[in-house]
């Protein structure tokens, strides 16, 4: 069969070729979950293999909608890619749903439920791991995906946007040993976060390559919020040598230790050093001002949003992996450690 008679396959081609029923290729072509595996399997492949495509429709199909997935919505750094992802789908005149899932089974279901009731362009995972039967499921919706710093690896066909969180976690740990610091504590991430795991790689090869010791007594695990910053910090000063300065791998957890160290009758940079990562608004105005690496996050929803529209055109993409410079900016909470 040449091309152009691909393009003219009717449904009862398919269902006469795949030994199934019309009914069946229907429920296939509208992402029903009442067909047997391995037969949507066989209809799926028919539907490529002949360039199916519904009589009257256009090649491309424009919902006028993106979703934007979120494990949680309780954070600065969400509104910053949230920011970007409307900026961008704003001016191409799409509207933006933005869900949040808890990290829970049950609602990343009732989501994908709401998302089979009605239509979308495209879905921007953040943080988030795309299950294969999740993905699964999205293709055979005809739905493109994008994930902004995956937790995982996602499968080759998923484009991801993120940032050179090894660099940053470098140059953070680079600065504070130019400073004079040889007791750098480390306020980690998510474990399961690959940008989490970045960060504390960055921070071991700085020490690493400087000839300092890595001691694993002053890594302390969090969670990017403010809590487990003061907890880490908390803890890195309990220790018998204390750090003269906490790398915490979020903003937010950077306030943390703040808190920490002022509750121990202690001042930021004068006594303990603070780096941070992320550059949230609120970073200048903290008190002192604080010392971060700078992640793009407002561009990595811009990148995002136009990777998910150029997919849902069916234009190919430059690169299924991207990943936007950081930059270490240099504030107040950052200075020499104290003479001993």
């Amino acid at each position: 069969m040449d091309a152009d008679e691909g393009r003219r396959v009717t449904i009862t081609a398919i269902a006469r070729e795949a030994g199934v029923s019309v009914p069946t290729v229907s429920r296939v072509l509208n992402g029903r979950s009442d067909v047997a595996p391995d037969t949507r399997e066989r209809v799926e492949e028919l539907l490529r293999h002949h360039g199916y495509r519904r009589r009257g429709s256009r090649t491309v199909r424009r919902a006028g909608l993106v979703d934007l997935v979120f494990n949680d919505l309780d954070s600065p750094w969400a509104v910053e890619i949230i920011r970007g992802v409307e900026d961008v789908a704003h001016g191409a005149g799409v509207g933006t749903v933005v869900s949040a899932i808890h990290r829970q089974s049950t609602a990343a279901r009732l989501w994908l439920q709401n998302l089979r009731a009605r239509a979308t362009d495209g879905v921007i995972f953040v943080t988030s791991h795309l299950s294969p039967p999740l993905h699964a499921q999205l293709r055979r919706l005809n739905v493109p995906v994008v994930v902004v710093d995956p937790a995982g690896v996602p499968a080759i066909d998923v484009p991801t946007i993120g940032a050179t969180n090894w660099a940053g976690g470098l140059a953070a740990t680079e600065h504070l040993l130019s400073l004079g610091h040889r007791r750098i504590g480390f306020v980690a991430g998510p474990s399961q976060l690959l940008c989490s795991r970045a960060r504390l790689d960055g921070y071991r090869a700085a020490l690493e390559a400087a000839g300092v010791p890595v001691d694993d007594r002053l890594v302390q695990p969090g969670d990017f919020y403010h809590a487990s910053g003061f907890a880490g910090g908390t803890a890195l000063l309990d220790l018998d040598e204390p750090p003269t300065a906490i790398f915490a791998a979020s903003d937010q957890m950077a306030f943390g230790v703040y808190e920490a160290i002022r509750r121990r009758g202690l001042r930021v940079a004068d006594d303990v050093s603070v780096v941070g990562f992320d550059d949230l608004p609120e970073a200048r105005w903290a008190s002192p001002p604080l010392t971060t690496v700078r992640q793009p996050l407002v561009e990595m929803g811009r990148l995002a949003a136009r990777t998910v529209l150029r997919l849902a055109q069916g234009e190919a993409i430059d690169s299924p992996r991207v990943e936007l410079a950081t930059d270490l900016v240099v504030r107040d909470s950052s200075a020499a450690p104290p003479a001993r």
